[in-house]
């Protein structure tokens, strides 16, 4: 049996210092082995990171995101990608997370420095496969990038 694992404002220090230091500027901590069922992990994430619109098509991809520490903004679009919603998930706020169901188009934008997310959902780990990426929206790495994500931090001004 292995000990608890605490969720504290050390780990919170160190995801967000290995997050600032990252080039993606986002740091997963994983409490799970890739093998088991449930995953589950803090994630450390800087106002520079893109996380892309993406969807999740298999039926045991939910997955549920509370907002730890910090702010992050919530997009939701539709299939040609037309903004649906948005929500500020913002720790010890209105609204802490999201339990999103599959299928649908979502990304998230840091609008507060050194946020922590805690995301569960179903394993084994999958890449973003065909039909889950945005078609619409620019990929992690491609020209536009930089544009999309003042666009979608621009939803929450």
């Amino acid at each position: 049996m292995s000990a608890p694992r605490l969720l504290d404002q050390r780990l919170f220090s160190e995801l967000a210092a290995q997050a600032a230091a990252n080039p993606r500027q986002r740091q997963h901590h994983n409490f799970h082995a890739m093998e088991e069922p449930c995953h589950r992990m803090a994630v450390g994430l800087q106002p520079d990171t893109y996380i892309p619109p993406h969807r999740h098509l298999s039926a045991d991809k939910a997955e549920a995101l509370l907002v730890l520490k910090g702010r992050l903004g919530l997009l939701i679009f539709d299939e040609a990608g037309a903004l649906q919603g948005k929500r500020v998930l913002e720790a010890g706020g209105d609204c802490v997370g999201v339990d999103l169901p599959p299928g649908v188009f979502h990304a998230l934008v840091v609008l507060q420095a050194d946020s922590i997310l805690f995301e569960c959902k179903a394993g084994p780990y999958r890449p973003v496969g065909e039909g889950e990426r945005a078609p619409w929206a620019p990929q992690e790495g491609e020209a536009g990038v930089a544009a999309y994500l003042a666009w979608m931090r621009g939803q929450f001004a």
